[in-house]
């Protein structure tokens, strides 16, 4: 006789066993949360600190390796550990999700369990059940009936059954850490997604100028749909606020939306902290410089060249080179500074010649040297992020809340048990407050006793 096979073991049992009774309990420990909410902090903390999204050259001037900041921190290990961009690496996110894990299974296995037990009425059928309650009494007059009518003046909600009654009020209160689990949840999901999705972009473009979204900086695997192909950014112009001290006191751009039949989609002016969001992305006035130069030769038509940045030992200083002989035998050097509207023109021998200001003329080299105009540009920081609607909307959820967390959850049971009133309960927080409201209650009772 062939003995029959043995069972063979079933996998998915053996693997709900595993989720249920080793990975569940794992995921929702609370110092498992702690460690990974420490972790995600201190990183967040290095994305802070450190320049993120910058060149190589950057890191190596002010990273170098000797001396290293703080003894370890050199441009190698920030690269090596890409705190360049920590936000988006691997192990970030890694964390995030892991710590979304941890919330949800501790949502799961807690919190729900703790709301369903809330929810539930509960009656004490006996007299020594009371003695496990921190603050009890026994009453030797009045009935279930008036105690039920004096919780429900308090805002008790109050369930009665044969001789034992049960009353309850703040059930928020039970809801609140549900709530600011999910806003956490919503949270990491919206810094994920824009991880993803969101892109970084910078561009430094001369008024009059048209451009399209191309040096970018940051980007998530997923960006590519919401770079703009569709639309351009035109810069109609770009100025500066002085003050009287010829400190800058604002800038501005004024910018056009176009689609590419050139039509005006949208148009707005902005200024620091008053970007121009369009379609999900947003253009915010980030910096400036100084892009070009318009002259005139003689009757010469108007020329424009552009003015490159010079590094004077701090100073910011633009600069082009005119010429003033067809052949390019010989020519002026122009400076400019800010845009004001003056330049400074010097020799091939680096003497200053003159200062120029817009309108202005003189002769250099046998040619009439006009100054037109010097125009500004402007330096964009576009970006575009899809996560941060869902973290607008988790960060709200969280204060709700947190403030239905701080709402007790408070119980009161009462048993009528021969000639006797049993009357005992309890609260999750503001512990003074509650038996301040029981001993206010026992103080209009008749016959209340210790």
């Amino acid at each position: 006789m062939t003995p029959s096979p043995a069972p063979t073991p079933d996998w998915r049992a053996s693997l709900r066993h595993y989720l249920r009774q080793e990975l569940l309990p794992l995921l929702a420990d609370l110092r498992l949360a702690i460690v990974l909410l420490l972790t995600i902090a201190l990183f967040s903390v290095a994305g802070t600190v450190i320049e993120q999204g910058q060149s190589v050259d950057f890191y190596q001037a002010n990273y170098p390796e000797a001396p290293a900041l703080f003894g370890v921190l050199t441009w190698i290990l920030i690269l090596t550990l890409w705190l360049d961009q920590v936000y988006r690496t691997w192990w970030f996110l890694t964390l995030l999700i892991l710590f979304g894990a941890s919330l949800t299974a501790c949502t799961f296995t807690r919190q729900f369990p703790a709301l369903g037990a809330a929810q539930r009425w509960q009656y004490y059928r006996q007299p020594r059940q009371f003695q496990k309650l921190n603050l009890s009494t026994e009453l030797h007059q009045g009935d279930l009936a008036t105690l039920a009518q004096a919780l429900r003046q308090r805002r008790y909600r109050s369930f009665q059954e044969d001789n034992s009654l049960y009353a309850r009020k703040g059930l928020v209160g039970r809801i609140g850490p549900i709530i600011v689990h999910a806003s956490m949840l919503l949270i990491l999901l919206g810094a994920i997604w824009g991880a993803m999705t969101g892109f970084f972009a910078q561009e430094l473009v001369t008024s009059g100028e048209t451009f399209q979204v191309q040096n970018i900086f940051q980007a998530g695997p997923w960006a590519a749909p919401q770079v703009p192909r569709d639309w351009a950014v035109r810069v109609n112009r770009f100025w500066i606020d002085y003050r009287p001290s010829g400190d800058i006191d604002q800038f501005y751009s004024d910018l056009s939306v176009l689609d590419p039949s050139g039509t005006e989609l949208d148009r707005q002016t902005i200024s620091v902290n008053h970007p121009l969001r369009h379609r999900g992305v947003t253009l915010y006035q980030a910096d400036w410089g100084i892009g070009a130069v318009r002259v005139t030769l003689n009757n010469s038509p108007v020329r424009q060249l552009p003015m490159k940045p010079i590094d004077n030992q701090g100073a910011r200083f633009w600069g082009t080179w005119v010429p003033t002989q067809p052949d390019l035998s010989a020519g002026v050097t122009l400076l400019a500074q800010d845009l004001q509207g003056s330049v400074l023109l010097y020799d091939e021998a680096g003497k200053l010649m003159a200062t120029l200001r817009q309108g202005m003329a003189t002769e250099v080299n046998g040619v009439t040297l006009a100054l037109v105009e010097v125009l500004g540009s402007t330096g964009l920081q576009i970006k575009a992020d899809p996560g941060v609607p869902l973290v607008y909307t988790g960060f709200g959820l969280l204060m709700v809340g947190v403030m239905m967390s701080y709402i007790s959850h408070s119980q009161v049971w009462a048993l009528a048990d021969q000639g006797k009133l049993y009357l005992g309960g309890r609260t999750n927080r503001a512990q003074v407050a509650f038996e301040r409201e029981i001993l206010e209650l026992l103080a209009d009772w008749p016959g209340s006793g210790e």
